[in-house]
């Protein structure tokens, strides 16, 4: 055997033994983390959810962002908070938590938007209140800019609003890429992930510290499975393009609409074209400093 022929032996051996420990991994972080909600089958497609709160009152629709998933908006209270006077809905976005994210389909805002529009109408939702965040508001809008789904109220959390030129997002797309990015995906990615994973939560949770409840009870085995690397390098690929597309039709919007640049700002106040593109990189998790007060005060102003 030659030199040549050898290292190529040990290259093919070394992917074999990640390939299969990461196929190990995914497996562990689901058998340790089960769903902690309902899983429908809607236009093909498998979504888990979780429903809190009284059926009968008016309903909120919550969308995590990039990265993340419902244990995200639940840990920060914000579920059960609504929950007191709402009927909630919040989803797994598909290629999340244990919502899958078929590849027969491009699944940018508007096919996301499309998908929940039949699911709430599935679940008999009407007129929601949809709280979008991050990467999650171009989903809450592209759902009130549907003719055939009616919203009577948007909330925007630190979303990106409008395409600015930017390279990490186009730096973290890369495990979407055929052939390649799945290469990537179980090798080296998840690898890499769990390494730069602690500055990561300090950055994003700055300056505060890490939520010991975020800490200690949030899933991040289940984040960083290859198929949700997938989703969320995607979605970094389609952030951009995304918000340049929609932001031709915002002036069709039509409903009510409040906006939290929590990550900014700290506050509620509305924020400008020029604060909202400077969004901060997925993932984002939510409640880092959105005051949980100020959801349900701009739903009673609907």
């Amino acid at each position: 055997m030659s030199t040549t022929e050898a290292v190529l032996l040990i290259v093919f051996a070394g992917l074999v033994v990640l390939i299969l420990g990461n196929i190990a991994f995914q497996v562990t972080a689901e058998r340790k983390n089960p769903p902690i909600g309902v899983i429908t089958d809607c236009d093909g497609v498998r979504l888990h959810y979780i429903e809190r709160g009284d059926a009968a009152a008016p309903c909120v629709v919550l969308f995590h962002g990039n990265g993340t998933m419902i244990q995200d908006l639940v840990l920060s209270g914000l579920v059960d908070r609504l929950a007191h006077n709402y009927r909630v809905v919040c989803f797994d976005r598909p290629g999340f938590g244990y919502s899958d994210r078929p590849r027969t389909r491009i699944w940018t805002p508007t096919t996301q938007a499309a998908l929940f529009a039949k699911a709430l109408d599935q679940l008999g939702v009407r007129n929601p209140v949809v709280l979008g965040h991050s990467w999650g508001t171009l989903v809450a809008i592209a759902l009130a800019l549907r003719s055939g789904y009616a919203v009577s109220g948007l909330v925007l959390v630190s979303g990106y609003y409008f395409p600015t030129a930017r390279t990490d997002f186009w730096l973290m797309s890369a495990p979407a890429l055929p052939l390649l990015g799945d290469l990537m995906r179980y090798t080296i990615s998840p690898i890499i992930s769990w390494a730069i994973m602690p500055k990561l939560m300090r950055t994003l949770f700055a300056p505060r510290a890490i939520p010991p409840e975020f800490k200690n009870e949030f899933p991040i085995s289940l984040a960083l499975r290859p198929k949700q690397l997938r989703a969320a390098a995607e979605e970094s690929a389609f952030l951009i393009p995304a918000a340049a597309q929609l932001q031709l039709q915002y002036r069709g919007i039509r409903c009510r609409l409040g906006s939290c640049m929590e990550r900014l700002t700290g506050s509620s106040r509305p924020t400008s074209r020029a604060a909202s593109t400077r969004c901060c990189p997925a993932p984002c998790f939510i409640w880092s400093r959105m005051p949980v007060t100020w959801l349900p005060m701009q739903i009673r102003r609907e």
